[in-house]
């Protein structure tokens, strides 16, 4: 038996922002919250324990590290890369150059709290 990603956590200056972000970039849903501030947001009907992990946004005023050592990639599932694209700028994300070529088939984006991610070309299956 091995073990499965269940919930990502991410430490966020603003949780309420970053998962509202977050659940419209992957169609997530709020499934709860902490006394200490935390959101949790995972698929819709699924929740913890489900096909995919949940991110639990964590609230902290600790400054953010410069890189961090870890990044979200997404993949459209239902358009293209292009026209994902527009839709996640039109969200807040935006380009960032982390010394990129322009050859890359992936594009490295900041989330309102410019934590990088990358939009991968390939699309997969929504479910």
């Amino acid at each position: 038996m091995a073990c499965r990603i269940s919930e990502l956590v991410i430490d966020a200056a603003d949780p309420e922002r970053l998962a509202a972000f977050w659940s419209e970039v992957l169609g997530y849903v709020e499934l709860g919250r902490e006394d200490d501030g935390s959101i949790e947001i995972g698929p819709p009907g699924a929740g913890f324990g489900g096909p995919q992990p949940t991110l639990v946004l964590s609230p902290t005023t600790d400054p953010r590290p410069a890189k961090l050592r870890l990044h979200i990639d997404v993949s459209p599932t239902d358009r293209d890369q292009a026209a994902e694209l527009g839709r996640l700028r039109a969200l807040g994300a935006r380009p960032a150059d982390i010394g990129q070529t322009g050859e890359e088939s992936w594009h490295v984006l900041l989330d309102p709290e410019d934590n990088e991610f990358c939009l991968l070309r390939r699309r997969l299956d929504p479910a």
